[in-house]
């Protein structure tokens, strides 16, 4: 599968927001395929200024390739931040571009979505044990029915997870996808499953927990005046981001300034690529006052 395939989200949006500058130190916990490192790098000027970051070992090979002076970890994003925080490691810039990406959901056989009828897997890191297989089979219904309500925004989530308890064994994403059309029947513009879909990926790779840790630690690794901008794509994600930028805000205490948001949906960028038009980029300066450089 080609790289090219996967189009950055928001990316004139996000180069202008976190102003790179020549010599600017650059860290980006969600690497991914490299579409927002490709733009930043350019304009620092030195792929050895990088640090690349990303769970899943299919992108990380090609972040080597594709920037081979830059430091590439593979490492789920809570646990790159530890090892950089240990090494005492500062940056001028941070990126962290949330949700799946394109090529691994296109990847037919990582069972992100339902365009191919594949093994239920889910997982970003596939070295790790948990994945969306062993959440369908073996999760007690109603922690199903509050993984679908909390990560999915889905409304019929208690009647989902009861028919997902009487359908299993569950193998395959075409399964899943059955169980939930089963309980949308007829026509819909939207595949009913897609809710569904993205609450069982959230829960096998813990995004909302490695999100709460990420911004615990972040400010760790951020020189004086840095830039931070998180992109997100579910309600709950932003409502995390948006509320602690706002506690750590404030004219005379806090540490951060200068919020900024942008939905993807008032841009263009819905429009080049359909897979945004949820995202939200939000972005902070980093002014701790309590801290000098």
């Amino acid at each position: 599968m080609s790289d090219d395939l996967h189009i950055p989200v928001l990316l004139e949006e996000t180069v202008k927001v976190l102003s790179p500058k020549a010599g600017d130190k650059y860290l980006d916990l969600t690497a991914g395929y490299g579409g927002h490192a490709g733009e930043i790098i350019k304009v620092i000027g030195d792929e050895s200024l990088a640090t690349l970051v990303d769970r899943d070992a299919y992108a990380v090979k090609r972040l080597k390739k594709k920037f081979p002076k830059a430091r590439v970890i593979q490492s789920d994003f809570v646990g790159a931040l530890e090892i950089l925080i240990k090494e005492g490691e500062k940056f001028d810039i941070v990126l962290a571009d949330l949700g799946v990406s394109s090529v691994q959901l296109d990847q037919a056989d990582r069972g992100f979505g339902f365009q191919n009828n594949s093994e239920l897997d889910m997982r970003m890191d596939r070295s790790q044990n948990l994945s969306a297989k062993d959440v369908l089979n073996n999760y007690r219904e109603d922690d199903l029915a509050r993984i679908l309500k909390d990560y999915g925004d889905e409304p019929r989530a208690k009647r989902i997870a009861s028919l997902i308890c009487d359908s299993r064994p569950l193998s395959t994403t075409g399964e899943l996808e059955a169980v939930v059309k089963r309980i949308y029947p007829g026509y819909s513009k939207k595949n009913p499953a897609t809710r569904t879909f993205q609450a069982i990926r959230i829960e096998v790779n813990d995004e909302i927990g490695q999100l709460k840790q990420v911004l615990d630690l972040v400010f760790s690794v951020l020189e004086r005046e840095a830039r931070l901008a998180i992109i997100t794509f579910h309600s709950l994600e932003d409502g995390i981001v948006k509320k602690f930028f706002k506690e750590n805000s404030g004219k005379y205490d806090g540490v951060v300034k200068d919020l900024k948001a942008l939905k993807s949906s008032d841009t263009i960028d819905s429009v080049r690529n359909l897979r945004s038009r949820s995202a939200i980029l939000r972005s902070v300066i980093y002014e701790n006052k309590h801290n000098t450089k």
